[in-house]
This record gives C-alpha cells, sequence and structure tokens, in this order.
C-alpha cells in the first residue's frame, strides 16, 4: 500500500484533476451502469492493475448500488496502490448490507499491498490456485519505506480488518511488518481466506448458505447457488483513464517524453514530437505520484538519455551508446520498489531499449549528419559559381557547364567554346553568363582553351 505524501500529490493533481473534469462532463466517462439489481442477482466487479482513485470510484459506486443483489463478487488482481484509494474501497466495503466476496483470480494473479487490505476487509475471502497475497509494508514516492508510525498505523489497520472478519491477525500483520507474501495455500492454512475455488462458478456454489457479519453488526445469509451474474465493467473513459497509470505504461512514457523533448531540442521544427514528449512526460509523473517510484530509477533513465546525446555529438567506438542502453535498461528494472508489489516487466524494457537503440544510433545520427552536409544545388546555389562554354559556343544562346551540369545559357555577346564563364542571374532553367576575362571577350579575340570541349 502506497502512503503518498505532499510531494507525490502535487505531481499527480494537475493530470488527476483534468482527468476528473473529463469524467465528469464527457459521456461515456462516468461509472457503469446496470440495471436495478434483484435479490438472486450477484454483481460482479473486478480489481485489476493499480488501486488509483478512477478504480476507487469505480468499486465503490458498484458495492453502493447492488443493496439489492443476493452479493458483490469482486474479483482482485492488484499489485497494490494508494492508500487513500484503498482506505475508501474497504469503507464501502464495510458499509454494504449484504455479502461482499472477494476472490483472487485467475491464476497468477495477486492480492499485494492494498488489495490484501481489501482483501481482508470482504465478507468472505477465497483465493484461485497459484495466486498469492500480502507484500503490504507502506512505501512513499522515492521507493523509501516510510517512518515507523506509519507502519505501526498500516499494521493496526490490518489486525482490525482481520480480527473484524474472525481471521488470522497475527499472520496478515506479517504482510506490513515482514513484506510477507504467501500462497493460496499457505493463506488457506493460515486462516486468512475462507476457501480456495477453481472458478467462480465453483466459489458461488460452495459459499452458498454461509452466514457473515454485515454493516452495523447485522448478519446475513449468502444466497448464490443458481444466481444470475450481473458483470459490471468500468466504462471505457474511467478504464482508459486507469489503465494510464499502468507501472510499465508509466516506464515507456517518462522515457519516450524525455526522447521526444530531446529530439525537438536537437532537430528544432517537430513541434508535434516536443508536445507529445511534453503530454507523456506529465502523466508519467501523474502515475510516478500514485506508484512507489524510486528516484534512482528516475535518475538512470535521464541518464541514459544523456549518454545517447552524447554519442550523438562525440560519434566513436559507440561506448556512450552502450552505457546508454545499460541505463535503460537497469533504469526500468529499478524504477519501482518491489516491496510495493510493482515492477516493470522486462517485456516492457527489452522493446524500448532496443527500439531507442537504433533510434539514436541510426535514425537520428544519420538526421544530424544531413544538417551539416553542405547545401544541395538549388535554384539560386548555381548563381555565381563558374564554368565553361561547351561545344557550340554562345551566340548569344547555347550549352554551358557549371558543377558538373550541362545548361541552356545565354551571355551579352558572343562567347567561343572553351571561354570560361561565371553565372550571374537564373531565369528558369537558363542561365545568363558573363566570360571571366571582360575585356579578352569584348575584343572577340577569346581562343578555345587546351582540353576544352568540343
Amino acid at each position: 500500500m502506497i502512503e503518498r505524501s505532499r510531494t507525490a500529490r502535487t505531481l499527480a493533481g494537475g493530470v488527476l484533476l483534468v482527468s476528473g473534469f473529463l469524467t465528469g462532463l464527457l459521456p461515456g466517462l462516468g461509472s457503469a451502469a446496470s440495471a436495478q439489481p434483484t435479490s438472486d442477482t450477484v454483481i460482479h466487479l473486478s480489481l485489476e492493475g493499480v488501486v488509483d482513485p478512477f478504480v476507487a470510484d469505480y468499486l465503490r459506486e458498484g458495492i453502493e448500488g447492488a443493496d439489492e443483489a443476493a452479493a458483490v463478487l469482486l474479483t482482485i488482481d492488484t499489485p497494490g496502490g494508494l492508500s487513500s484509494s484503498t482506505q475508501e474501497i474497504v469503507k464501502a466495503i464495510e458499509a454494504s448490507t449484504i455479502p461482499v466476496i472477494c476472490y483472487v483470480t485467475p491464476e497468477g494473479a495477486r492480492a499485494a499491498s492494498a488489495g490484501a487490505f481489501i482483501l481482508m476487509a470482504c465478507n468472505v475471502a477465497a483465493m484461485a490456485p497459484a495466486t498469492n497475497v500480502g507484500a503490504s509494508t507502506p512505501v512513499g514516492i522515492g521507493g523509501v519505506t516510510l517512518a515507523r508510525k506509519i507502519e505501526q498505523d498500516a499494521e493496526a489497520t490490518i489486525r482490525g480488518l482481520a480480527e473484524q472478519r474472525g481471521r488470522n491477525a497475527d499472520l496478515a500483520a506479517t504482510f506490513v511488518t515482514e513484506s510477507e507474501s504467501i500462497t493460496a495455500q499457505e493463506a488457506l492454512d493460515g486462516d486468512i481466506i475462507d476457501l480456495i475455488a477453481n472458478s467462480e462458478s465453483e466459489l458461488l456454489d460452495r459459499v452458498d448458505g454461509m452466514e457473515v457479519g454485515v454493516a452495523d453488526g447485522a448478519r446475513a445469509t449468502v444466497h448464490t447457488a443458481g444466481a444470475t451474474v450481473d458483470v459490471i465493467d468500468m466504462t471505457p473513459g474511467v478504464g482508459f483513464l486507469h489503465a494510464l497509470f499502468d507501472p510499465n505504461l508509466a516506464f515507456i512514457f517518462f522515457w519516450l517524453g524525455l526522447a521526444l523533448i530531446v529530439l525537438e531540442l536537437i532537430v528544432p521544427g517537430h513541434i508535434f514530437s516536443g508536445t507529445l514528449g511534453t503530454i507523456m512526460l506529465l502523466i508519467s509523473i501523474a502515475s510516478f505520484g500514485l506508484l512507489p517510484v524510486r528516484l534512482i530509477g528516475i535518475a538512470l533513465l535521464v541518464a541514459s538519455v544523456v549518454f545517447f546525446v552524447i554519442e550523438l555529438k562525440v560519434p566513436g567506438l559507440g561506448i556512450w551508446s552502450i552505457a546508454g542502453i545499460a541505463s535503460l535498461v537497469l533504469g526500468g528494472l529499478v524504477l519501482f520498489d518491489p516491496a510495493g508489489g510493482v515492477r516493470v516487466s522486462p517485456f516492457a524494457i527489452a522493446p524500448v531499449a532496443v527500439f531507442m537503440a537504433l533510434f539514436f544510433g541510426f535514425v537520428l545520427a544519420r538526421v544530424l549528419a544531413m544538417r551539416h552536409l553542405p547545401p544541395a544545388m538549388g535554384p539560386q546555389s548555381v548563381v555565381g559559381r563558374e564554368g565553361v562554354v561547351l561545344a557550340g559556343g554562345l551566340d548569344p544562346d547555347g550549352i554551358v557547364r557549371v558543377a558538373a551540369e550541362e545548361w541552356r545559357a545565354t551571355a551579352p555577346g558572343s562567347l567561343e567554346p572553351g571561354t570560361k564563364i561565371r553565372v550571374t542571374k537564373l531565369d528558369g532553367l537558363v542561365l545568363t553568363v558573363e566570360p571571366l576575362d571582360l575585356e579578352h571577350a569584348q575584343t572577340g579575340g577569346v581562343a578555345p582553351a587546351q582540353g576544352g570541349n568540343h
């Protein structure tokens, strides 16, 4: 679970405010709606990815709107997220008058960090085989484990949730104090969860008839066998905003944002690249405010861009490019604190490293090399150049050779083949020329140059 500092709130605030504004104004960006639930309906909600304000609003509204349903089924697969958003979800579960059944699924899923608190809060806690729960030590921006008093507060919270649901409070506390993470079987044996189920349908059949405590100390019996499952997903707008806070996207957006801004500085005129880079950078910074980012990871990513730029400015044996790639890969690997249950996938790091090595090593290097080439022969670059009159001479029109190319030309008077000339004007594709030796040309005594073209 991530305790967000004032700095982190400032970093995330701008994007969250804009996103919230869009969520409120644009159609399709609000929370998903459902038909009025009935007593034989199970409302299905999903917690996937980082626990952020968007998913918190979605789950809170879904739980509050299910007060007439038989139960809420909340499937979980999360690396953790914000403490404030976690508390919002936990409060909604505790205030629910109907049973909330939490299920960590599919195989390979986890209820890490904030997810463990949510699982402990649920009336019924279940896991699929090959899933895990735990690793809930509070971390802050910079990836630093926060003060002992914050850890103690988190420990007390998870103990209270476990005791409220009759679960093993001591084992639950180790999720916070020791960053303990356990398998589904260990959780069942340790009295952390109520059962292991292979599927949602099996889970609903097995919990049918259970009596659980709900809001205000009341007791409720679960009636889920044969119930209709009503799946409520995030709307596309909210889902898109939620997806922006994925750790892999945060890594990609941060590095690409830096690279595009550098491209704009090195090769001016690409306004689109600079604008896109700035937007990506702002989104990534907002994501870092919601994730346990490490400052060393950010420093390495910045250093990788610097190394690539040095390689462009001081080309050599590729040492700077190697340093850039190494910094990029290492920065991605250590960008987030694993204690927060968040990391960048190697499958996201590798393609970015390869693409950027090719981009800086070949594409951008060639662009910069082209900028230092002499100007190509253009319409005006031929004016002032010297040449020679070809066979047939100018009387006053004819053919001349200038800069290894043959041009139609005209002169003030007659010029014989071999006469050295200078271009004084370009009219369309016709040159106006004058002899280099004006006095000799005026006497008409210009002889063909030795070795000239006849």
